[in-house]
């Protein structure tokens, strides 16, 4: 059943923090200025005020500012978070479908196709869109099937995607499309080439992260018939 949960295990397995803490009830991890996502702690189980303070002097201890990771059935969680002064940020939402919902997008392999390592213009344009060396990095160090997708339009490059399998599992990241080619079905493409790829490497599923802030994205999503089967937040002091 592909629900909230397995997606939170496809995150983990294919855009990985630089080290995994187990301290208390709680996973801390390592970030390595990887992004929030990699930089989180999340509860193993109930917790208490206490032990947010555990996670708290661990984060510190590696020098990264506190930052929890809400999901679902963390509802008592929040409530603890919300009384010590740390505030939503960034809520998201789980999308999955069959795989077979987007390989029917797919291009002709000369619009979208996927490779690995990335080419030099695959990261200068994550670079171009704040998917900076850091977070790049994160994508090296997932064991896993993986791929970047380059994506062209008018001979051009136009757009970019990291893509990786957990189990049957595709999750798409770092999805970017350069501005001068936006509305012309690059996005589309994009998901087309990843989930033939993926298809090709043994998922029967794909999976993606959005931040809800993102109007046009999720419109797309929903529009593809990809379900929204969860979400997570964020909790940080302001």
């Amino acid at each position: 059943m592909n629900n909230a949960r397995t997606l939170y295990q496809t995150s983990d397995a294919t855009w990985p923090a630089a080290e995994f803490l187990t301290i208390g009830n709680w996973t801390i991890r390592k970030g390595a200025s990887g992004g929030q996502r990699v930089s989180s702690a999340t509860a193993n189980g109930p917790v208490t005020s206490a032990d947010i303070n555990v996670a708290e002097e661990a984060m510190d201890a590696l020098e990264q500012n506190p930052l929890f990771m809400v999901r679902e059935g963390d509802e008592a969680l929040d409530a603890l978070l919300d009384a010590k002064g740390y505030r939503i940020k960034d809520p998201v939402n789980l999308y999955t479908c069959p795989i077979e919902n987007l390989t029917k997008l797919a291009p002709e392999r000369v619009t979208a196709y996927p490779i690995w390592p990335p080419l030099a213009i695959i990261n200068e344009i994550w670079d171009e869109h704040g998917i900076g060396a850091e977070r790049q990095a994160v994508m090296h160090r997932a064991h896993a099937p993986k791929a970047a997708i380059l994506a062209r339009h008018d001979d051009r490059a136009a757009g970019v995607a990291y893509v990786a399998i957990h189990n049957s599992m595709a999750m798409l990241h770092a999805l970017e499309v350069v501005n001068d080619h936006r509305r012309q079905g690059v996005a589309k493409n994009i998901l087309g080439a990843a989930a033939v790829w993926a298809q090709d490497n043994g998922a029967t599923d794909f999976s993606i992260i959005c931040v809800r802030d993102n109007v046009a994205a999720n419109v797309l999503y929903t529009s593809l018939n990809m379900e929204n089967v969860g979400h997570y937040h964020y909790r940080k002091k302001t």
